[in-house]
């Protein structure tokens, strides 16, 4: 049975969420990604509500039942900019059919919006080939690294960076 969008709820993070989100993204990062971090390098993931939910930040989670299959996070920046962090769905929810980046995405622009953000910035990596090509249909143009706020929260791996005006 093929789950539809309308199988998957997005909500703001709650607590008890963790477990979920961290097995979520660190096994994304590790095993499908081959990215060197852990758990442990990201404190940011045991501490949303004073790490995201600050200012006009926020963070979702995509939801299959129980499970989170997705996350996204707006961390305010200041100056009416924002950082999209933590973007990730499960491999099983990618595509068209489940339509879970794309809601998560629009839950995002639409609070960022909400909030009166000019900007969103984001960094990745340059092998997230589709996560790349998904921003940029998405309307976020790659930017030089200099051209970053000085307040955006570079990540070391991260070594491409897009800016959605709004």
């Amino acid at each position: 049975m093929t789950e539809k969008p309308s199988d998957i709820t997005i909500s703001r993070y709650r607590p008890g969420d963790e477990t979920g989100i961290v097995a979520l993204i660190v096994s994304i990062q590790t095993l499908e990604f081959g990215v060197a971090t852990s758990a442990e390098k990201q404190p940011d993931l045991f501490d949303i509500p004073n790490f995201y939910q600050t200012g006009a930040g926020e963070f979702w989670v995509a939801r299959h039942g129980a499970d989170i299959v997705g996350t996204i996070a707006m961390k305010d920046i200041g100056g009416g900019q924002a950082a999209l962090r933590k973007m990730f769905v499960a491999a099983a929810f990618r595509g068209r059919d489940h339509a879970v980046a794309a809601r998560l995405l629009a839950t995002l622009v639409q609070a960022a919006r909400a909030a009166r953000m000019s900007d969103i910035y984001l960094g990745t990596i340059d092998m997230f080939h589709a996560a790349r090509r998904f921003y940029e249909k998405n309307g976020f143009v790659e930017v030089a690294p200099a051209d970053l706020p000085q307040t955006f929260p570079r990540m070391a791996v991260d070594n491409m960076f897009y800016r959605l005006k709004l």
